[in-house]
């Protein structure tokens, strides 16, 4: 097979500058309390009106690790300059590739770095990982993270960050368009043109306008996209594991069978889970309604792929679209063929059947904001040690240290949640007067912070030594 060879810059289109790309959403849709930071002081336009002074913010000292004073990045698979700019702006050794690695060159070059940035089509598995003996941190630029060991990440004491929000418009815009596109057969009235052939018909192609969409999954992107349905006229009903206040008049099923019986569009937006895997199989095919359509933008193991193209064959499911696959090519080009999965000849000769190469958040404002969104959590976690949003860690953040406070010092300790630890910790910084301090537990790994005071620099290397022998420890950092 010819190496992967990417095929973007060729295909690509200047956009006007009369667009205005924004970093991040201006909206902050259905976005949870955590989301929330409050304006920093000083910020009020009428701050002399209010009857308590406004505080002028303390200025915040950069810290650095005391046993490596370069970090060295490693990001892969074309992740947005904006990310890449801020990590170099930190003076971070940031290496940019544009692609994923095989295995053994990710092995060779995940040895060195202290962070790593990947997308959804490198395996960051325990083989790879056991490697990664400089690895503190993994940034995965976009929603999913597994691929990812998670749990073997964190036993190493490597936080894992995500964006699960900054592309859910996205996603949910194109869902939208799906619908339309396989209610009037535009992908088969393009073709056909293409080649051609001018077919002017109107029997099986519809209006969205008082039909049904069945979302299952109400999280980001489907209470998104339960309003874009609804302006248009749309009938939405939703099914979700969790009880979900719905959005507009919206109404929540008990079961996916419910759904099924009732939805003209089905559209999923489930995590990869062995609970979701074949979630759409031969009998929830006959479950839906005839002539109904299905839509996955999530995960590729969620269809059984042959039954679906056997529904589509019998006339069961009138259209289709889909994103996302069990496998996946690499990179770009000529391969998503019978190699990869063996029915691929089967689907792409299906009728209104809409394929695409898993880019559901492959907007350019989805991908600046994840950008933006993931370098920034690298960033506070380098520097600061906070595990705010990290996805395999306990959260834990503490208010930065002063620069009125030059001799203090962060102590960061991940370790093995048994009794004791706190105790033992807190027995070898007694010498220095701790500030601040916070613990917290996730599962089988603890995570504790703490800011002591009156610490010369001579003693730095005594106390990291002192705490990496405890046998508690899973990871030791201190920043000063």
């Amino acid at each position: 097979m010819t190496p992967p060879k990417d095929i973007a810059e060729s295909l690509a289109r200047s956009v006007s500058n009369s667009l205005s790309l924004s970093t991040s959403p201006n909206f902050s849709f259905h976005s949870p309390p955590s989301s929330f930071r409050p304006p920093p002081s000083g910020s009020f336009k009428d701050a002399r009106s209010l009857s308590v002074p406004v505080l002028s913010p303390l200025i915040s000292k950069s810290l650095k690790p005391f046993d490596t004073k370069d970090i060295k990045v490693l990001l892969l698979e074309n992740v947005n300059t904006a990310g890449v700019e801020i990590l170099k702006g930190q003076g971070y050794q940031v290496e940019a590739l544009k692609s994923s690695l095989p295995e053994d060159q990710l092995i060779e070059k995940i040895r060195d770095v202290q962070v790593i940035g990947i997308r959804s089509k490198t395996k960051l598995t325990e083989r790879v990982l056991k490697e990664a003996k400089n690895l503190i941190v993994i940034g995965c630029f976009c929603i999913g993270t597994n691929q990812v060991d998670l749990k073997y990440a964190a036993q190493q004491g490597i936080a894992v960050f995500n964006s699960p929000f900054s592309n859910s418009r996205s996603v949910a815009e194109l869902v939208i368009s799906e619908v339309i596109a396989l209610a009037r057969q535009l992908t088969d009235r393009s073709m056909e043109l293409h080649n051609g052939t001018w077919n002017k018909v109107s029997k099986g192609c519809w209006e969205v306008r008082g039909k049904t969409l069945g979302i299952v999954g109400y999280g980001h992107i489907g209470s998104q996209l339960s309003v874009l349905s609804e302006a248009m006229g749309m009938s939405v009903i939703y099914y979700d594991v969790l009880a979900m206040m719905g959005l507009g008049t919206a109404r929540q099923v008990g079961t996916l069978e419910e759904l099924l019986d009732q939805a003209d569009f089905v559209t999923l937006h489930v995590p990869e889970l062995p609970e979701t895997k074949n979630l759409i199989g031969p009998k929830q095919f006959e479950q839906m309604k005839q002539g109904s359509y299905l839509i996955n933008n999530a995960r590729g193991s969620v269809i059984d792929i042959p039954a679906l193209i056997d529904a589509m064959r019998s006339g069961k499911i009138a259209g289709a679209a889909l994103d996302v696959f069990p496998n996946e090519p690499g990179g770009n080009g000529d391969y998503f063929t019978e190699d990869l999965n063996s029915w691929a000849k089967d689907l792409r000769g299906l009728k209104n059947i809409i394929l695409t190469p898993h880019i559901g958040g492959s907007t350019e404002e989805a991908q600046s904001a994840i950008g933006v969104e993931v370098s920034n959590a690298l960033v506070k976690y380098v520097n600061e040690g906070s595990t705010l949003g990290a996805v395999n860690m306990p959260e834990v953040q503490l208010r930065s240290i002063a620069l009125e406070e030059p001799n203090s010092v962060r102590v960061i300790y991940i370790h093995k949640n048994v009794p004791g630890v706190l105790r033992e910790v807190n027995t070898l910084l007694g010498t220095h007067n701790i500030d601040k301090q916070t613990s917290d537990s996730r599962g089988d790994v603890a995570y504790l912070m703490a800011d002591i005071s009156d610490v010369k620099e001579d003693e730095i290397k005594d106390l990291y030594i002192s705490l990496e022998g405890l046998q508690s420890g899973i990871r030791t950092r201190v920043l000063y």
